[in-house]
């Protein structure tokens, strides 16, 4: 994990292999605005954190991560407002999670389907997720909606299943930039956009507002397991089974 932006950049099974992706390009220092103030600032260790100061936000308020231990990757986020003024204050959060894929062809989200969502690549407009799962062919960059607090991620190559699961964040991110706009980040490789996935666990459509004293508590869970098959496609029954082992 590095310091700067609070980037978990590394998180393997008990066989050594990495699940994260990170980019080639990655820096563990570099312009990160345009996804929050909070990836672009040194984070501490720290049991009883400072406070951020004031010139960076009209606000008074803390914000904590804490890393859980053993196999599983959990991350919880606590906000609270310490403003003495009686002012409020609004946010919109979310955990931006990179999954390393063997193919993106090849791999396949559950959970989502026939959920509404917002097209970021069509100014938001507003569509409905037609059929069970959500597979690849070009790019795609979407904001679903009240979605279900598991979803899974399937690797068919890998014979490998992501389960997420989520508290406190209502809404979900799936991105991948493919060919054209993958050559266009700097700090993105040109054929990178193929072993990665982003799905995020979010609060975006409708931001979190906390009056003095108030506190907000987001969680995300991940775990990776073996996929099973069922005549010779990965069997979606079993998908979300890990997932239930997970407790908060």
């Amino acid at each position: 994990m590095y310091l700067y932006g609070g980037h978990v950049t590394s998180w393997k099974n008990e066989h050594g292999e990495e699940l994260l992706f990170v980019s080639s390009k990655f820096s563990n220092h570099g312009p990160l605005e345009s996804h929050g103030f909070a990836r672009n600032r040194f984070w501490s260790i720290d049991p009883d954190p400072p406070t951020f100061p004031k010139k960076f936000i009209h606000y008074e308020f803390r914000l904590r991560v804490a890393l859980g231990l053993g196999g599983d990757l959990m991350l919880t986020s606590r906000i609270r407002n310490m403003n003495t003024d009686g002012k409020p204050f609004t946010f919109a959060f979310a955990y931006h999670t990179y999954f390393s894929v063997s193919d993106i062809s090849e791999v396949r989200v559950e959970g989502l389907g026939t959920l509404d969502y917002l097209d970021n690549l069509q100014n938001k407009e507003r569509f409905t997720e037609q059929g069970d799962a959500i597979t690849f062919e070009t790019e795609v960059d979407r904001i679903y909606l009240s979605a279900p607090t598991k979803t899974a991620i399937l690797d068919h190559e890998k014979k490998r299943t992501f389960a997420i699961r989520k508290d406190g964040l209502p809404d979900a991110v799936v991105w991948n930039p493919w060919d054209k706009k993958a050559k266009a980040l700097a700090d993105f490789g040109d054929d990178e956009y193929k072993h990665m996935l982003c799905v995020e666990t979010a609060a975006i459509e409708k931001p979190v507002t906390l009056k003095p004293g108030e506190e907000w508590r987001g969680r995300q869970e991940l775990c990776a397991v073996p996929s099973s098959y069922c005549g010779g496609l990965l069997d979606a029954r079993k998908v979300l089974q890990c997932a239930e082992k997970m407790h908060y």
